[in-house]
C-alpha cells in the first residue's frame, strides 16, 4: 500500500477502532457486548492453537524424521539425525516425567477436594481479552468445560474458565487485577476477598478488621452457590505480609499464591463440585519444625589438697535432664 493520505487515515481509524472495542471489552466485564466474537474466535483459532501445540512435541517430531530419513538423505545425515532424535527424545522423556509428577500432584489434589476434574494442558498465553492475565487451555465444550468453572492444579488455585470452545477455553488467572475470589483463613475460618495484583503478592481484605493474622497463615477458597465459579476448599496460598488494622472495619493482607502462574503446564478443570466442603484438608501438612539439637555440658571441680589438682566429681548435663555424680 502507498503511503498517501488515505491510506494513513484509514490506519488511524484502524487503530481507533481497537482501542474502543478494548475499552467497550473491559468495562464489560463478563457481559461484554464481545463476547460473542471471542467465542466464534475460540471456535475458529482454538483448532489451530491446538494443533500447533501438537506439532512442535518434540517426540512428534522425532517420529517425523524416523519416518522421513531414509527417503531424502544418504547414511551420513540419517546418523547425524539418529543423534538429534535421541537428543530430542532426552530431552521429551524429561518433559515426560516432569508433566507425570505435575498430573501425579494434581490427582491427589483433586483426590482429597473430592474434585471431579478433567485434566487439560496449557497451549497458549494471553488469549484475545484485552490486556487480561490468561491462559488457553486444550479443553473446551466437548470435554464438558463450561464457563465460570474453577481451574486449578497440584499447588492450588490456578483461576476461573471465562470462554469456552469446542476444542479450546481461556482461563482468567486469579492474578489478573480483575480477578475475586472469596477466601477462608485456615483454622480461624475468618472470610474475605482476594484481588490479583499482576506479579505482585494477591491482595485480601478481611472482612474482619480486628482478625488475628500473621506471617504463614493460609487461605483456602471460600466456594459459590452451586460450585460456580468457585468451589471450596481450593488452597490459595500463604501471607506474607500483614497491614495494621488501623481500626478500619476491614483489614488488608498480602499472599503469595500457591500456584506459580509463570509455568503452568498441566491443569485441572473442576466440572463437578464436591458433594461436601473439604475444608482445610486440600492443604499440604506444614513441614515439621527441627527439634533442637541436645547439648552437654561437663563441669570439672578442682580441689587443691587433690594429688592431680582435681577433686575427681564428674558432673554432666543434658538440656537439664540429668545429673549424675561419679566419685
Amino acid at each position: 500500500m502507498r503511503d498517501t493520505r488515505e491510506s494513513r487515515l484509514l490506519l488511524v481509524l484502524l487503530v481507533a477502532t481497537a482501542f474502543a472495542l478494548i475499552t467497550v471489552d473491559i468495562r464489560g466485564g463478563e457481559e461484554s457486548p464481545v463476547d460473542g466474537a471471542r467465542q466464534a474466535a475460540a471456535a475458529v483459532f482454538g483448532p489451530v492453537e491446538k494443533g500447533v501445540a501438537a506439532a512442535v512435541d518434540p517426540v512428534g517430531n522425532a517420529i517425523g524424521a524416523v519416518r522421513d530419513s531414509g527417503e531424502r538423505h544418504d547414511r551420513i545425515s540419517e546418523l547425524e539425525r539418529e543423534n538429534t532424535l535421541l537428543r530430542q527424545r532426552l530431552g521429551s522423556d524429561d518433559r515426560t516425567k516432569s508433566r507425570v509428577q505435575q498430573l501425579d500432584k494434581l490427582l491427589r489434589t483433586a483426590g482429597a477436594g473430592q474434585y471431579g476434574i478433567k485434566g487439560a494442558q496449557v497451549i497458549a498465553i494471553g488469549a484475545a481479552q484485552g490486556f487480561s492475565w490468561t491462559v488457553t487451555i486444550d479443553a473446551g465444550s466437548r470435554d464438558g468445560v463450561e464457563r465460570d468453572m474453577t481451574v486449578l492444579n497440584g499447588d492450588g488455585l490456578v483461576g476461573r474458565v471465562t470462554t469456552v470452545g469446542p476444542d479450546t477455553a481461556t482461563v482468567l488467572l486469579a492474578s489478573d487485577p480483575d480477578f475475586t475470589v472469596g477466601t477462608r483463613m485456615e483454622k480461624t475460618d475468618e472470610l474475605g476477598f482476594a484481588t490479583g495484583q499482576g506479579d505482585r503478592p494477591l491482595s485480601v481484605q478481611l472482612l474482619n478488621g480486628k482478625a488475628k493474622v500473621k506471617k504463614g497463615d493460609r487461605l483456602v477458597t471460600f466456594g459459590s452457590q452451586a460450585g460456580k465459579p468457585f468451589v471450596p476448599g481450593v488452597p490459595v496460598g500463604e501471607v506474607v505480609r500483614v497491614d495494621p488494622s488501623g481500626g478500619d472495619l476491614t483489614r488488608n493482607i498480602y499472599v503469595r499464591p500457591f500456584a506459580a502462574f509463570t509455568k503452568l503446564d498441566i491443569v485441572g478443570v473442576v466440572v463437578q463440585a464436591p458433594r461436601s466442603d473439604p475444608r482445610d484438608t486440600v492443604l499440604p501438612p506444614k513441614p515439621a519444625k527441627p527439634k533442637p539439637t541436645p547439648t552437654v555440658t561437663v563441669t570439672v571441680t578442682a580441689d587443691p589438697d587433690s594429688p592431680d589438682g582435681a577433686e575427681g566429681q564428674f558432673e554432666g548435663r543434658r538440656d537439664g535432664q540429668f545429673d549424675d555424680t561419679q566419685q
